[in-house]
């Protein structure tokens, strides 16, 4: 079982942050676009708001700020986007623009309440104009897929225009499975995100003391500019709400405490007690180690020892209800997940699945155990699949990031004792710590 040791967290180089290009734009237009020839789609739209812009940013590297967007593809030349008034200065952030292979207009309506509208033409004019007939199959893309292909999450006006010119299907499920296998610059971004998500969630570890309040621990997170893919949260006290923004809670001991950053790829998350030790826990709660934090940690690597190319979604639901029964550890959401510029893509981990892991697939040990004395525990970090040719490829191209990694698993193995496949590659600086007395962070979980 987990046994507690007193450890120095380990360092790590900072990455440079990467550069989207115009060739890695292309690369994705050009796999989507041999994806709606298999799919039998002449055009695609691509929907997206502030909430939901993973697949036009992962298109385009544009997400709407304010506004409404919609990207529409053909078959061939460059993409339409289109953006409210707001965007169309933002829309330059896309380097496809600078190459010419993007083409930005103006759509009113996606402005916001009360703004100027008195000009551009209406959706249907768009649609006719990019060789939208009665003949074609538009592939939708909002969000999220449905048990109907036919039903879309976009707004109803839009919707009912795309049904007006030509068959529509949702296309959601399309993105996300070209998505769910990431390149290797995809993973270098996001190595780059975990990276500065897990540095600001050790920061606000090592600096939390009793007397300060949840903001005061969240602003030693030093929030940096990145985007974010949900609200960072910091709680504690008994008034605690699951999701909920930092309030003013005063940090004392003998309470529970959690608290993510999430950025683009990145959700770093912990979870534990305001103590040093089981003495400052309540007392029904003291054996929270050997009853609950333990044999959780004990599970969730047995969860990433299974971890590999080829394991079924079942196997790993399976293999970690079995060690940690629904009664006592109220497991209730995926054991685990993909992430990408989103917090949740997607989860090939459910009862029954026959969803294989594959190559590129980035995951999100996302597996989060309740009970009502104990309260909770985390260990919440990404870590990517990647094949023997895609390691080869973060190898050659891109050193100091794969040094990084192997660096990153020989303290998973080396010093925590976790067992790894070699296609597991931690993208996180805190993969495999946790620390269950939040006041005493060197004092960390280990495997025997």
């Amino acid at each position: 079982m987990a046994r507690l040791v007193t450890l120095d967290w380990p360092t790590y180089s900072e990455p440079v942050r990467p550069i989207v290009t115009a060739d890695h734009l292309h690369a994705r237009l050009s796999r989507t676009r041999e994806a709606m020839r298999a799919s039998a789609l002449t055009h695609l739209a691509v929907y997206a708001d502030r909430e939901h812009f993973a697949n036009l940013a992962w298109l385009t590297h544009f997400d709407p700020r304010f506004e409404e967007a919609l990207l529409l593809v053909g078959a061939e030349g460059a993409p339409l986007l289109l953006t409210g008034n707001e965007c169309m200065a933002y829309a330059r952030i896309s380097p496809l623009l600078e190459s010419g292979s993007l083409r930005v207009e103006c759509f009113q309506p996606f402005s916001l309440p009360d703004q100027p509208r008195p000009n551009g033409r209406s959706l249907e004019e768009i649609l006719r104009a990019e060789g939208v007939t009665g003949s074609s199959r538009i592939g939708c893309a909002g969000w999220k897929g449905y048990d109907d292909p036919a039903a879309l999450d976009v707004p109803a006006y839009l919707a009912d225009a795309l049904r007006q010119e030509a068959a529509v299907v949702n296309a959601a499920p399309l993105l996300a499975g070209l998505r769910a296998a990431a390149t290797a610059e995809e993973i270098v971004y996001f190595e780059y995100t975990n990276w500065h998500a897990s540095e600001a969630m050790r920061r606000m570890l090592f600096s939390l003391r009793e007397g300060l309040t949840d903001r005061d621990v969240i602003a030693a997170a030093r929030y940096d500019g990145l985007p974010l893919s949900c609200h960072m949260t910091c709680k504690t006290g008994p008034r605690r709400v699951s999701l909920a923004s930092a309030s003013g809670a005063e940090v004392r001991r003998g309470q529970p405490w959690s608290a993510n950053v999430a950025y683009w790829g990145a959700n770093i998350c912990r979870a534990g007690w305001v103590a040093e030790t089981e003495a400052d826990l309540p007392e029904a709660a003291r054996s929270y180690c050997v009853s609950f934090a333990g044999p959780y940690m004990d599970a969730v690597a047995d969860w990433l020892q299974a971890l590999r190319i080829g394991v079924s979604g079942h196997e790993l639901h399976t293999r970690l209800h079995g060690r940690l029964p629904f009664a006592d550890f109220g497991v209730f959401l995926n054991a685990g997940h993909l992430i990408h510029f989103e917090e949740w893509l997607g989860s090939p981990v459910y009862a029954g699945s026959r969803e294989r892991v594959a190559s590129g697939m980035v995951f999100q040990t996302d597996i989060i155990p309740s009970h009502p004395v104990y309260f909770s525990s985390r260990m919440e970090d990404a870590a990517a699949v990647a094949s023997a040719k895609l390691r080869e490829e973060l190898a050659d191209g891109y050193p100091a990031a794969w040094e990084r990694m192997q660096a990153r698993r020989a303290f998973a193995q080396e010093s925590l004792g976790f067992s790894l496949a070699p296609e597991v590659l931690p993208l996180s600086n805190t993969f495999g710590l946790v620390a269950p007395f939040v006041l005493n962070p060197r004092r960390v979980f280990a495997l025997p």
